[in-house]
């Protein structure tokens, strides 16, 4: 872990403690609460497992038994479990809550939208990202409502003493934990979205300060961090699907190149799912040079900039007979930079209204859309 952590952090090693993590949590205010509708979802039947589900299946129930996770349930209900496979063919466990989710009351608890959080990094020229160990374990089911997490396999029923994955109101449960404990620090030098944390600074010794005082709190909690996930003190970074830094937000290379690598169709299912079915492919040299311009058309994009409030803001809209499109825009020194893009399908109704109504109704939107930007 030493080498993973830099050394200037490594007064806080316990955080990054695999061990720890791994101990069931303390119960806190926030623990996750099932609310129940109706009344409690029927036992379901135990779906079959092969010899490898099966397998994984024992060690994995014995390992969450002597970790405190799970533990024998005689609850009157149960959801079954079935078995998905990783990306390094390994097999994840997952219990199918679909109808305890069906009669569970909801928590609105907001999960912050993702394009909102990406608007809080102007100015900033260091980041480090910390994704949390364990995740939804690290927080408790609330007392006396274990038994609704029963999951029935054919090696007996167990519930849950930690939150699973794939209950209705795990990601607000979460979310919450997260806001209580980091609330002064958010949106000043810090975002998360569920278990990915950010930490952003305009310099290496802010930076070293508030990583630092992240790393205190999630000690002082009781979280704990991935450390081979964690990246520190870097100029970009990706974060939720793109790539953060100094100059402004941009699409993740590792997935563009996946569309440019995408190869010509092949097969005729191929033809309906990339150009899109209502279009069809010519397996010609013309088409071919037409899915290159296209597949980079989809890949060029623009360096999005930061907004910065004190320059001059620029809106511009624009309508066609189906949609609605509209720029956000700034006037920097070196000249106009993009800040959002955005488009909107026009509703049924709405088709029917002349362009000029059309084009109103795309600066209304567009003023609605980005006003807090705007004010």
């Amino acid at each position: 872990m030493m080498k993973v952590v830099p050394s200037v952090y490594h007064q806080y090693l316990d955080v990054f403690s695999k061990v720890k993590a791994e101990k069931i949590p303390p119960h806190r205010a926030c623990d996750h609460h099932i609310g129940l509708e109706g009344s409690l979802p029927p036992v379901e039947v135990i779906y079959c497992l092969s010899n490898q589900e099966s397998d994984t299946l024992k060690a994995q129930i014995s390992e969450n038994v002597e970790k405190g996770f799970i533990q024998p349930s005689s609850s009157s209900t149960g959801a079954p479990i079935l078995f998905v496979k990783k990306n390094d063919d390994g097999l994840r466990l997952c219990v199918d809550y679909c109808k305890l989710n069906a009669v569970t009351r909801k928590n609105k608890y907001p999960v912050p939208p993702m394009n909102q959080l990406l608007t809080v990094f102007n100015g900033s020229s260091i980041f480090s990202k910390i994704n949390l160990h364990g995740a939804y374990n690290l927080l408790r089911i609330k007392e006396g409502d274990e038994h609704l997490t029963c999951f029935r396999t054919k090696y007996g029923s167990h519930e849950h003493l930690v939150m699973p994955f794939g209950l209705t109101n795990a990601p607000a449960s979460f979310q919450n934990l997260l806001n209580d404990i980091f609330y002064d620090p958010l949106d000043i030098y810090f975002v998360v979205y569920l278990n990915e944390i950010m930490v952003f600074s305009k310099s290496e010794e802010e930076h070293f300060t508030h990583v630092s005082t992240v790393l205190a709190r999630l000690r002082a909690n009781n979280l704990f961090a991935k450390g081979s996930k964690c990246l520190y003190h870097v100029s970009s970074v990706e974060y939720l699907g793109d790539v953060v830094s100094s100059e402004g937000p941009k699409m993740d290379q590792a997935e563009v190149q996946q569309i440019l690598n995408w190869p010509p169709p092949r097969k005729l299912k191929f033809t309906h799912k990339f150009p899109h079915k209502r279009f069809p492919f010519s397996h010609n040299e013309e088409a071919l040079i037409q899915l290159h311009q296209l597949k980079e058309t989809f890949t060029i994009s623009p360096i999005l900039s930061h907004f910065d409030p004190s320059l001059p803001t620029i809106v511009e809209t624009d309508a066609s007979d189906y949609a609605l499109g509209a720029v956000l825009s700034q006037i920097y020194d070196s000249g106009k930079h993009t800040i959002a893009f955005d488009s909107l399908k026009l509703l049924p109704a709405e088709l029917n209204y002349e362009i000029h109504a059309k084009e109103l109704l795309g600066i209304v939107w567009a003023l609605k859309y980005w006003r807090a930007f705007l004010l």
